[in-house]
């Protein structure tokens, strides 16, 4: 590790900050008084937990965030150990890889439907709702079995071991292909594989129950949708430059209150949704809902500074895969699991005057693209209905 002089503006991030020894433990001191109360490190006015600045400077310029890194197991002050001093070694920590998905076994056209099955539209239902985490406890059937990641401060502070346990425990993806695959009774099985699209999701602005503007396709890992004015780019959705004709004084002020929004993040096939805007937001997910045995609808709230996972390919696969056995409808349903919608400051459901994601002032609306084409890809294989409609249509 490098702390000769001519390193020091770097190791002190061009801050004027000393420098200290780095210690046999690899563990680095830094002064307390660059840092936050919630022990991130504020540079070029831009505030950032201490690891990831130091992995993203000296090894991965294209780091988003510390949900990208895991720990070496000999590190004794990793971040994820919660402990007073945290170790910035970026040669402590390692890049999380996105796992491979097992392809699904599908019979050849098992069953030829007429028509579409009608899909459970939570639209103009009452959702529950919930604030996470409130002791809960995902089901002891479901799989995988692991303990609900919580939603967490910026800093980390209650989940990133639980995460680490979960991606290091049993998950579908480490299962045997048998595992992931239906009874063959002699049938003629297809593997239908997962591939990544080259935008991984699409996201839909609505005011009301009025589309607004034009669909954003998401092509990096991580984006922000927001309520400011500045262009539009491939890391950056702003709704404060699209109009609307019908935009109403509530809407108006709503959006006004948007403000630093949301960021999302796609990292290791997951998908993690951080609230940056002073106001929380309301995430309806079907897959996160499944995960922790809530009804499908039910909306759950995202205070300011907090991220929850919303969705995990891994488990979707299982799920996939378990719906094969029970035929075309089964997995034609999960067409709804592939949508996240999302309001800004104001929530809707039983607890709220707003029953319906379409009675918010402000929402967006995600396609999960990469599920959805691998829906479609297994949906064909066991036998596209002739009305030729499909899970993107």
């Amino acid at each position: 590790m490098c702390v000769c002089s001519n390193c020091s503006e770097l190791w002190g991030l061009g801050s004027g900050h000393t420098i200290e020894q780095w210690d046999s433990t690899g563990m680095y001191g830094y002064p307390d008084h660059s840092r936050s109360l919630d022990g991130r490190l504020q540079v070029s006015h831009r505030k950032g937990l201490p690891h990831v600045i130091y992995c993203r400077l000296w090894r991965w310029p294209d780091l988003h965030s510390h949900h990208e890194l895991r720990a070496i197991d000999t590190c004794q002050y990793a971040f994820n150990l919660k402990k007073d001093e945290v170790c910035v070694n970026p040669y402590h920590y390692q890049r999380v890889e996105t796992p491979v998905l097992p392809p699904v076994l599908v019979p050849r056209h098992a069953e030829i439907l007429t028509e579409l099955p009608p899909l459970d539209d939570f639209t103009n239902s009452i959702p529950e709702n919930t604030n996470f985490p409130a002791g809960i406890e995902p089901p002891n059937n479901y799989i995988p079995d692991t303990p609900p990641p919580g939603y967490m401060s910026e800093d980390g502070e209650t989940s990133d071991q639980q995460m680490n346990q979960s991606m290091e425990s049993g998950s579908p993806a480490e299962m045997s292909p048998s595992a992931l695959s239906p009874v063959s009774h002699g049938l003629d099985l297809q593997p239908v594989t997962y591939s990544e699209p080259a935008f991984w999701c699409s996201i839909a602005y609505y005011e009301l129950n009025q589309r607004v503007g034009e669909t954003f396709h998401a092509s990096q890992p991580s984006l922000t949708v927001d309520g400011f004015t500045d262009p539009s780019n491939s890391e950056r959705f702003c709704l404060g430059l699209l109009s609307n004709v019908n935009r109403n004084a509530t809407v108006e002020m709503t959006r006004r209150h948007i403000g630093r929004g949301v960021r999302l993040y796609y990292i290791g096939g997951e998908v993690f949704a951080e609230c940056l805007s002073d106001s929380a937001i309301f995430v309806q997910s079907p897959n996160c809902n499944q995960r922790y045995g809530w009804h499908p609808a039910t909306v759950c709230k995202i205070p300011p500074g907090c991220n929850l996972k919303i969705f995990n390919n891994q488990e979707f696969a299982a799920l996939l895969a378990q719906s094969v056995n029970q035929g075309f409808e089964a997995v034609y349903q999960l067409t709804r699991m592939c949508t996240i919608r999302m309001s800004f400051v104001k929530g809707w459901g039983a607890e709220y005057r707003r029953q319906t994601v379409t009675s918010t002032p402000c929402w967006i609306e995600l396609h999960l693209n990469g599920p959805l084409q691998w829906l479609d890809k297994v949906l064909t294989q066991m036998g596209t209905p002739t009305a030729r409609c499909s899970s993107m249509s």
